[in-house]
């Protein structure tokens, strides 16, 4: 039972932390244009975005093994 619960535990880390459209959002589309008109300064660059995939994951793995750790403490 312990053997299935592991390998069980594991298989959905690997499904969650593996999922393609977990990942951060892509590039903002480009800005409209000025209506033909070409006077003006050119618009900001667009921020910088987050990236959420290390450390998030780093997380996310560290909570499963402590839940797993109390899990088990609390069933013996």
């Amino acid at each position: 039972m312990k053997k299935l619960l592991t390998i069980a535990g594991l298989a959905a880390m690997l499904l969650i932390l593996d999922n393609p459209t977990a990942m951060a959002q892509g590039n903002p589309p480009p800005p409209p244009t000025n209506g033909g008109n070409s006077g003006g300064p050119p618009p900001p660059p667009p921020p910088i975005g987050v990236p959420l995939d290390g450390g998030l994951s780093a997380l996310l793995a560290a909570g499963a093994a402590l839940g797993a750790k109390q899990f088990r403490k609390h069933n013996s």
